[in-house]
């Protein structure tokens, strides 16, 4: 089958690997569609450092065709939601209702067991997130998938997996954005534009949009920005003034660059909250001033994958999409097949999409 493979770091391919059956607690899947996200940039390029060579996706949606001894709630036939965290139910972070911390993923990629189900020219290489959507078939743990209602279009159902889920979720859960707030959201690739729909859904009052390229802040207006500003600026200045001179209430930095991280903080008011999606190089920081921060009265969240509690989260942003209150059809704005995953990589350096998606 094939599967794009990060070989080392930069390089980038479309590789023919084999797949063994499901093990105990595993589960067979039949690919339908995986997003192209930043993470899998991070991955390809060392920002964040896993054992290469991986098979890429860790956004993606498909469907069942075997299961593994063990295995409950899933039937072959059904459409499912993977899971970049896994579930496990049973370390401190699952048990203390924090499974979006949950530490039985594997960053080599393998299965729980220490092996992996995936070989490339007979060598056994590692998955991304224990995923690896990027691919016509993957093995993943049961713990990682969510069955969902087979009326959901599946390359839609696919994006929740990641940048919805961790969008809507920073919005909802993590920063707790109440009500006739101001917004201000640093990035609008596709979890800047989740964070925006997210914004949008609870009432927040004006959401100032944030970016390099006119055509992301084109779809910052389109999911429910009220204000952009083009990053190349003074983001700080234009921030302040599109929320009356203050600065907003809440700050979403989510393009893991550190000197945008300190715009965030500088653009946030007095007393606000500023929430960190995302993920820069692991040797990087950013400054916080000894004297300013606690007189500013200040907090400064990380945020992982929204505060998600999958099993729940998951079907409920399903069912927005249903409702016509989320908007995933205007997400995707290209398509591509799984032999033009490089030039998916390409337009997402270019800042292309909202968001593009493999369909396989």
């Amino acid at each position: 089958m094939k599967a794009v493979v990060a070989l080392d770091h930069g390089s980038l391919a479309v590789r023919e690997v084999t797949l063994d059956a499901p093990r105990s607690g595993e589960v067979g899947i039949r690919m339908v569609a995986a997003g192209v996200c930043h993470s899998d940039l991070s991955v390809l390029n060392g920002t964040v450092p896993m054992p290469l060579p991986m098979v890429l996706g860790h956004e993606g949606a498909g469907i069942v065709e075997r299961l593994g001894p063990g295995v409950a709630g899933l039937a072959v036939g059904d459409h499912v939601v993977l899971s970049f965290i896994p579930a496990c139910g049973g370390c401190h972070f699952c048990i203390h209702h924090e499974p979006h911390l949950c530490v039985a993923g594997s960053p080599a990629g393998l299965m729980p067991d220490g092996s992996s189900r995936v070989r490339l020219d007979g060598r056994e290489i590692g998955v991304m997130a224990m995923l690896g959507c990027m691919a016509e078939r993957v093995v993943v743990p049961a713990m990682s998938v969510q069955k969902i209602d087979p009326a959901i279009p599946l390359d839609r159902a696919a994006l929740v997996g990641c940048s919805v889920m961790t969008g809507v979720g920073a919005v909802v859960s993590t920063a707790r954005v109440k009500p006739g707030s101001t917004v201000a959201v640093f990035g609008c690739g596709g979890v800047g534009l989740s964070v925006i729909q997210g914004a949008r859904l609870v009432g927040a009052r004006r959401i100032v949009a944030v970016d390099m390229l006119d055509s992301k802040l084109d779809y910052a207006r389109h999911f429910g920005a009220t204000h952009t500003v083009r990053a190349d600026g003074d983001a700080v200045a234009a921030v302040r003034e599109a929320t009356g001179g203050w600065g907003a209430d809440y700050c979403f930095e989510v393009t893991g660059k550190p000197p945008v991280m300190e715009q965030a903080c500088a653009a946030a008011r007095r007393g606000g909250t500023v929430c960190v999606i995302g993920i820069g190089h692991y040797t990087e920081s950013f400054p916080l001033n000894a004297c300013g921060f606690p007189a500013e009265a200040k907090t400064v969240i990380g945020c992982m994958y929204g505060n998600a509690n999958f099993r729940v989260d998951m079907p409920n942003l399903l069912e927005l999409y249903l409702a016509k209150r989320l908007d995933l059809d205007a997400m995707i704005t290209r398509s591509y097949t799984i032999d033009e995953a490089p030039q998916a990589f390409d337009d997402l350096l270019g800042g292309v999409n909202a968001r593009g998606v493999i369909v396989l």
